[in-house]
Parts: structure tokens; sequence; C-alpha cells
């Protein structure tokens, strides 16, 4: 190798390494993407979310991930933009609809705004595929707590909400009944 070879790969890797050493001092965060798997039992007769209580940090990216091999999901906020469908997330946050997402598809939004974010699965919300993400906790400027109820939510969905005091005193909750 010539010498000036040899100083380019020097001063490249020293670049290098200048360039990530902000990144290795400040770390990453250690919920910097949180996922989410949409899951079912192999004949269909069950489909959650899981985990279908998440708590993360504002600015967290969530990554939707459909690990059943035998149906198609969406991850959809509950927002009147959204298929007419009452506010069930911040007033100041920006809805999101994944689509439908095929097997081991992903989808991914970064959550913002401080409060409670809950979603649905299109299909299958009759079914009580339903998720609520709590984003920062309700001592953060501009929180909104959760909607308790709302009209048009069938009842398997309505039941389907972690309690957000669970959520927070656990981080995440897997769905109950799922095998």
């Amino acid at each position: 190798m010539t010498r000036h070879r040899r100083d380019v790969l020097k001063l490249g890797g020293g670049l290098l390494a200048a360039l990530s050493l902000p990144a290795i001092l400040r770390g990453a965060p250690s919920d910097a993407v949180a996922v989410v798997e949409m899951a079912g039992t192999a004949r269909g007769e069950h489909v959650w979310f899981r985990p279908h209580g998440l708590h993360v940090n504002p600015g967290t990216l969530v990554r939707f991930v459909n690990r059943d091999a035998g149906n198609s999901h969406t991850a959809t906020a509950y927002h009147p933009d959204l298929y007419g469908r009452s506010l069930r997330i911040p007033d100041a946050a920006t809805p999101w609809d994944s689509g439908f997402l095929l097997p081991d598809a992903q989808f991914e939004v970064m959550l913002t705004v401080p409060g409670v974010y809950d979603y649905y699965c299109l299909p299958h919300e009759m079914a009580g595929m339903v998720g609520r993400i709590v984003v920062g906790r309700p001592t953060d400027a501009g929180w909104q707590g959760p909607v308790e109820s709302a009209s048009d939510l069938p009842d398997a969905a309505l039941n389907g909400f972690a309690p957000v005091d669970d959520i927070l005193a656990q981080g995440a909750i897997q769905q109950g009944g799922e095998p």
C-alpha cells in the first residue's frame, strides 16, 4: 500500500471514530424503537396485539410487525379522520393507519405527543383486537388521559384496553387470554 493510501485510510478511520463519539457518549435511548406484534392462533379464532398495553417515552418509534401467518392486520389510530371513528389519541397527535399488513410486513409511527393512544385492527376490532400506548406520564405538560367510553366501539374493543395505571406500572402488558 502506498503512503498516500494509508494516510487516507487513517484519516477516514479517525473521522469515522470522531463522528461516532457523540453517539457513544450519549448512548442510545433504551426505548428508541418499541415493537408491537400482531398475532393470532393458527386457525384465526383469536387475534391480538403483543403487547396490547405499552408505555414509551415521547419520541419513541413504534414498529408494528405482523407475525400472524394466517391473517392480514392493520394498526389504525382511533381518530375522526380515519373512518369517522371517535378521537382516542391526544388532540395534537397525528393519526395513523398502517393499511393492511401481510405476514412479516411492518409499519412504523413516531409518537411525540404525551398522552394515551388507542388503536385497533380494522378487520378484527369486533374480535377485540385493540391496543393502548401510553406516551410519557400524566405529569408531562400537555398529557391527555384516555377516553373511557365511545358509542361507536364494540364491547369487545372497549373491554380490551389495558388500564393506564397498569401500563405505567408494568411497562408492557400482554393480552389476557392470549394462548
